[in-house]
């Protein structure tokens, strides 16, 4: 389905205008008598009857609003620019997705007039359906921001995440919106969580030795929590390709939330404690080590004391102590001879 737009003027006020005349025109007819008295109030009374029709042709487009129409089943156009138009009374704007509502920045009530989401069972009919007073058939080709629900997926290593994308996307195609797919919403926000969960279980939550997160057949270093933007980019990249035929556009992806889940998240925490205390020691220990010998051959360079191998043993084990230990030492001063 290829989107037609339709270049109509917009002359819904002259039709307006000329419509509220005619009917006033008719009640006059009907009040005071003009010319021949049968025909007359016969092209009144008819036009009492059948002149709000054209009133249903009447359309109001807002910026960055669009308005699908049919006529008796088939596709006639796409009103897209903002104005008052008059089209053929009998087509109907058409819009499968008008009564969903998505936790995006663009489905939000806006008064009485909108629709209160039915139920979504199927074989449900309309009249069944409780909270509905009006609906809004305009698509919106705003940018809207779809933050779906947090999912708990399991990375490459097993270990259960949970996560959390937001979506901007907008609808570049109303036809393929409307009508390849039924409902191009909840199409959308379903292949979200598909591809979110297809790209996450392939990278690990932190950096792990011999993964493959780009297909090469080589290990590095890609991680959900370090590679985020890459991460993002590869979901924006999954979810355009699987609605290209909605005719929606996906303008960025980001990760809005991204933890352990609740059932692992003590013990990985733990893992990331001992880590850092590990790494932290090795640390010490490294400058230690630089420090006691820089302070030997400084001994030994001004010849300040000539030390035996035994007596270096223990003055390493003394200084390593010393600046290794976790806590203030505490000096003992020697007053005797040096033996």
């Amino acid at each position: 389905m290829t989107e037609k737009i339709l270049k109509s003027k917009s002359n819904g006020m002259p039709v307006l205008i000329l419509t509220i005349a005619l009917y006033l025109l008719a009640a006059l007819e009907s009040v005071f008598v003009f010319g021949d008295i049968t025909a007359l109030r016969m092209v009144a009374f008819a036009w009492l009857c059948v002149g709000w029709i054209p009133w249903m042709g009447l359309k109001v487009l807002k910026p960055q609003e669009a308005l699908v129409l049919t006529l008796f089943g088939n596709y006639v156009g796409t009103l897209r620019e903002p104005g008052f138009y008059f089209v053929n009374p009998f087509c109907t704007a058409f819009n499968p997705a008008a009564g969903t509502k998505l936790s995006q920045s663009g489905d939000v009530d806006n008064g009485p007039s909108k629709v209160i989401l039915a139920t979504a069972e199927s074989g449900s009919s309309s009249a069944s359906r409780s909270g509905v007073q009006t609906q809004n058939k305009k698509i919106s080709l705003k940018i809207m921001t779809l933050n779906n629900s947090r999912q708990k997926v399991n990375d490459c290593l097993g270990n259960p995440v949970e996560i959390g994308i937001a979506v901007m996307w907008r609808v570049t195609d109303t036809a393929k919106a409307v009508f390849n797919v039924d409902n191009y919403k909840e199409y959308l926000s379903l292949q979200c969580d598909s591809a979110l969960r297809n790209i996450v279980r392939i990278y690990p939550y932190d950096v792990a030795p011999n993964v493959d997160t780009t297909g090469d057949g080589l290990a590095d270093e890609g991680s959900l929590r370090g590679s985020s933007e890459i991460v993002a980019q590869r979901i924006r990249d999954e979810i355009q390709q699987k609605v290209e035929n909605a005719g929606i556009e996906i303008l960025e992806a980001r990760i809005t939330y991204l933890a352990y889940a609740p059932e692992i998240a003590a013990v990985m925490l733990q893992r990331q404690q001992a880590s850092a205390i590990i790494d932290a020691r090795k640390m010490i220990v490294d400058g230690a080590v630089g420090m006691v010998e820089m302070a030997l051959e400084r001994l030994n360079e001004n010849q300040v004391v000539t030390l035996d191998e035994e007596r270096k043993a223990a003055m390493v084990s003394n200084l390593l102590v010393v600046l290794c230990g976790n806590r203030d030492a505490q000096p003992i001063v020697n007053s005797g001879s040096l033996y």
